[in-house]
């Protein structure tokens, strides 16, 4: 089957979140079970140049955005096997950031329709185009719409995959004439009408053949009120044309066997592990004690990752209980100063590192005893993923993918690879960080949570088989 990836990032070219990591192994795990896959992205000017230099010119055309032609040079490499093609437009791409700009709306407008526009340049004809967020939104639309009497197009199905609804894409109403060249009979609420805007993520969901999203609790989170950001209503109207299907990460790339950021690799051994949290321990400035439960949070310093139920209990935790706490990453710079402050408190127990680094995330990962994640909302989550791959047994709460990929410790019958809480409460986090440290020091218990860690399957292959039923089964 032909499956065309159409996405704003990808790794190893261009990160921002979760998204790059699912456009960078998803594809490569339908690759192995024999389907012909392309991926097309945005050439940013950011892209390390060790790519760009292996970027050979395809095709160069003229693309329409509502009544402009912009141009548009179609770029392709070939990695690990995949033809990965790049859009390029200086005047849109050609900046040193991604999004966040006044001009995004005809940006990804350009970027939609140049994925449909060089199929027939490049000589592919994708059975389906799997679009994702927001930024491809429209191209379900616009396949729709363009293209309906063009022979070359006949049958082409479409999948959209949603990795955070938090972020539609809203734009003024001129935008579906200007930019998508739409007429008016497609702004209404069945439409790609959103309180008097133009919402590129309903585009999406309205018009693509199936939707799916990042887990199944997300997927059902989704279509209540409090998750759904007005569009609850239409996501629980597709029914069946819904699925949840959980992420898997690169297990090649994320492998404690053969990771060379690490001090020393490892397998399931808890003693090499142990020789990870000596070494991370002098790293980032904390005393050397390998009896002393190490806790780590590697995330955006975001209210959503839970940041606020984290501050009201950190001070408590950390001068009652012999821990240590280390806290990677960059965000608001309010979070940012005060973890900075908080780390100046508690110099010997609190190891604040505000900056992204993603040699020291692995080796925290690797390093670390216990992983925290108490997200206010996760659609699906991969650092929880990696601290399981790594044997960093995680506490999060159950929401969205946390609640599918970690299920809470039972002592009686030794099931479980984490530690979960309900309620959105900082006393029920406290309660449950505890409950965590008391198995960490009984050696019995604190062998099977890692055996249970260590043991779970976290790669792509489940769930790619998933999406192929779905790609099969919109073809009928």
């Amino acid at each position: 089957m032909n499956i065309l990836f159409a996405a704003a990032e990808g790794i190893p070219f261009v990160k921002t979140g979760g998204l790059a990591d699912v456009i960078g192994a998803l594809p490569k795990a339908l690759y192995a079970q024999g389907h012909d896959i392309r991926i097309v992205l945005p050439k940013y000017h950011t892209i390390p140049d060790i790519y760009k230099e292996q970027m050979v010119p395809v095709h160069i055309t003229n693309v329409p955005v509502g009544w402009r032609n912009q141009y548009c040079g179609i770029q392709q490499l070939n990695f690990e096997g995949i033809p990965v093609y790049f859009i390029d437009n200086e005047q849109y791409f050609g900046r040193d950031g991604i999004y966040g700009y006044m001009d995004d709306g005809e940006r990804f407008a350009f970027f939609s329709r140049a994925v449909l526009e060089m199929l027939p340049l490049i000589d592919y004809r994708p059975d389906v185009i799997h679009s994702h967020d927001w930024h491809t939104g429209p191209i379900s639309v616009l396949l729709k719409h363009h293209y309906l009497h063009d022979p070359f197009y006949k049958d082409i199905k479409t999948v959209f995959t949603v990795h955070n609804l938090l972020y539609q894409g809203i734009f003024p109403y001129e935008t579906l004439y200007d930019l998508l060249g739409l007429p008016d009979e497609y702004f209404t609420y069945e439409g790609l009408e959103y309180y008097g805007n133009v919402s590129f993520m309903k585009a999406g969901l309205v018009y693509s053949d199936h939707v799916t999203t990042v887990s199944p609790t997300y997927a059902e989170e989704i279509q209540t009120s409090h998750y759904g950001y007005g569009l609850d209503g239409l996501l629980r109207s597709l029914g069946s044309r819904l699925s949840g299907i959980v992420n898997g990460i690169d297990t090649e790339l994320y492998n404690p066997a053969t990771d060379e950021a690490l001090k020393t690799k490892y397998r399931a051994s808890l003693t090499k592990k142990r020789e990870n949290k000596t070494a991370l321990q002098k790293e980032i400035g904390l005393p050397v004690q390998s009896d002393v439960p190490l806790i780590a949070m590697v995330t955006r310093l975001v209210e959503p990752k839970g940041l606020d139920l984290v501050m009201r209990i950190l001070d408590e935790l950390l001068y009652f209980d012999d821990v240590q706490v280390v806290v990677l990453g960059t965000g608001d710079a309010y979070y940012e100063h005060w973890f900075k402050e908080a780390a100046s408190r508690q110099p010997q127990k609190l190891s604040s590192q505000i900056k992204f680094s993603d040699g020291l995330s692995r080796r925290i990962y690797a390093g670390s005893d216990l992983f925290l994640m108490p997200s206010r909302f996760e659609p699906c989550g991969i650092s929880q993923l990696l601290a399981l791959r790594y044997g960093s047994i995680p506490i999060v709460r159950e929401t969205g993918g946390l609640n599918d990929t970690v299920q809470a410790y039972n002592e009686f019958t030794g099931e479980g690879n984490g530690f979960t809480f309900t309620n959105y409460n900082a006393h029920d986090l406290l309660y449950t960080i505890r409950r965590a440290v008391q198995f960490y020091h009984q050696p019995k218990h604190w062998k099977v949570i890692t055996k249970n860690a260590f043991g779970g399957d976290y790669s792509w292959s489940v769930s790619a088989e998933e999406y192929t039923e779905i790609y099969k089964r919109i073809q009928n």
